[in-house]
């Protein structure tokens, strides 16, 4: 018989139970308690507390993710902890209001009713479910798949769809070179039919609600997907902010959604929209923004005097995040005011 125990989280007085065969990160997910987390897999930090008492043991992870010296010093990494006695945790970083909309953590299974190529390098994926899967926008669910092969395949996708949308899915994924999920289904290894199976959701880079102050989103690349999910959210919520959305791109060929995004904006006047080209020196037709999209909202923030008011949602690839953080910063943006949602390329089971 499984044995089970008790984690208590401190300051936030929460506890939950673990069995010794699972983390305590996926514990607290089962449970419907949304703890700070990133790669689910010992990669990256976000999940990274101080253990105050208890016995407990860590599965292999990173050293990047946590090092010897912060090990020595009490530090673990929740998705990587397996519990042998009752815990008790502190945790570094927290989140009250995610704490208190968490959603648990099912299984669900689903077909993919229908893809399309959006540009050269991203596709659009619909999943029809079982079973209504809530979620706030701008989480993700981890996807497995079989490919024509009998390979199994998961990945992790945010949303494209508001939360309204409980059943049918939308993504927005991004093709790597040696993205298996994309590519299999460019080549016919993954079809439209294909059973899949569904985890989640996931994510703490989801819509905040009833909050003063300006929306500024941020994407790029597959970074739309839950940029586009927390815009039209925000727009069914009828909360009257501005909203400055951000999107960078390669050239004119790589911007998607346009027709949509055109709609949205001409229905809500509150609603900017600003694709930002890096590559458009060739275009001379090209009167928008141009360079990196981490450059445009510095420009914009500054000529609207933006200096940490309001919401942060930035979601794309690791240097498009790291570039963007200390423009936040230099214009004042407390991290509780800021979220953020990198997508790294896969290693292992993970990626956006």
């Amino acid at each position: 018989m499984t044995e089970t125990y008790t984690v208590r989280l401190q300051p936030v007085g929460v506890e939950f139970e673990v069995d010794e065969d699972e983390t305590i990160l996926d514990a607290a997910f089962r449970q419907g308690i949304a703890l700070p987390h990133g790669c689910k897999e010992g990669q990256c930090s976000a999940c990274k507390c101080v253990q105050l008492d208890g016995e407990t043991e860590m599965l292999k992870y990173s050293t990047f993710a946590l090092n010897e010296m912060e090990k020595d010093s009490g530090h673990i990494l929740m998705c990587r902890t397996l519990a042998y006695s009752d815990v008790d945790i502190e945790l570094l970083n927290y989140d009250e209001e995610a704490l208190s909309k968490s959603i648990p953590v099912r299984q669900f299974s689903g077909k993919i009713v229908d893809f399309q190529k959006l540009t050269h390098d991203i596709r659009g994926v619909q999943i029809e479910l079982d079973a209504p899967l809530k979620f706030w926008a701008g989480q993700y669910v981890d996807i497995t798949v079989k490919t024509e092969k009998g390979e199994e395949i998961t990945r992790s996708f945010s949303m494209a769809n508001p939360p309204s949308e409980t059943q049918e899915l939308g993504f927005i994924i991004k093709k790597y070179p040696d993205g298996r999920f994309s590519n299999e289904l460019d080549d016919g290894g993954i079809k439209a039919g294909a059973d899949v199976s569904i985890e989640g959701p996931y994510g703490m880079c989801f819509r905040r609600e009833d909050r003063e102050g300006p929306v500024i989103l941020v994407g790029a690349g597959s970074g739309m997907s839950p940029v586009w999910s927390i815009l039209n959210d925000h727009v069914a919520s009828g909360e009257d902010r501005p909203v400055y959305f951000f999107y960078g791109a390669r050239t004119r060929d790589d911007l998607i959604l346009l027709d949509r995004i055109d709609a949205l904006t001409a229905a809500h006047p509150g609603i900017e929209f600003i694709p930002v080209l890096s590559h458009a020196d060739d275009d001379a037709d090209w009167t928008g923004e141009r360079g990196f999209v981490h450059e445009a909202v510095d420009r914009r923030l500054k000529a609207l005097g933006i200096d940490g008011d309001g919401d942060v949602y930035a979601c794309g690839p690791p240097p498009m995040i790291d570039a963007l953080t200390p423009v936040l910063f230099m214009h004042d943006f407390d991290t509780d005011r800021i979220f953020f949602d990198k997508f790294t390329p896969t290693s292992g089971s993970s990626g956006h």
